[in-house]
């Protein structure tokens, strides 16, 4: 009723922001939040949760990224799980490059992160020294809910166009850093066979 009084009132002027009277730039950013297909880079432990994330049990096509990309040309968020290593970073580096803009870095784990427990020679110390990071996710391996958590937050920055901004100003990624899931968030598994 409101809505309606509020147009008969005002004219479109009454009508709250939404996909008639938004910005252009607005639609895009909501778009391109929810329809972002991800590169996955799966380098150790971790790769084997964001899998689990990808399954029936966590659904990321619930967030429209339904589909890991093995081509870099078609994907826009890359998700680097796992240690680094020194031979890897420029095929890291060249994937990257491939990838259409705009394109986004999830950091996955503490060992892509900083480099974890391996703090020698081979192993870079943190991603952001090869690619522009845009969130972090903290854990070894963090669960899929972590991934889940900085998959929303990254939505959430895509959609309110802080990181291209960021970006165009600085050169450099995001770098938010997010915390574990907290545990009455996550879901009771689920034991098959059981009635």
């Amino acid at each position: 009723m409101s809505l309606v009084q509020g147009i008969l009132d005002d004219g479109l002027g009454g009508i709250p922001d939404n996909a008639i009277t938004s910005k252009i730039e607005s639609l895009i950013n909501w778009a391109r939040a929810r329809s972002s297909w991800p590169a996955s880079f799966g380098l150790a432990c971790c790769a084997i949760e964001m899998m689990g994330a990808g399954g029936a049990h966590y659904d990321l096509s619930r967030f429209g990224m339904e589909v890991f990309r093995a081509s870099p040309r078609q994907a826009d968020i890359m998700i680097v799980a796992g240690r680094v290593s020194q031979k890897m970073a420029p095929v890291l580096r060249q994937v990257y490059d491939q990838m259409m803009e705009p394109k986004w870095v999830i950091s996955m784990g503490v060992c892509a992160s900083t480099g974890g427990m391996f703090n020698n020679y081979a192993i870079v110390q943190g991603v952001d020294q090869v690619v522009p990071v845009d969130v972090y996710a903290p854990g070894c391996p963090p669960t899929p809910e972590t991934l889940i958590h900085a998959i929303e937050t990254l939505h959430t920055k895509i959609e309110t166009g802080e990181l291209l901004r960021r970006r165009s100003e600085t050169g450099r990624g995001a770098e938010i850093e997010i915390g574990e899931a907290p545990v009455a968030a996550r879901p009771v598994p689920v034991a098959l066979g059981v009635r």
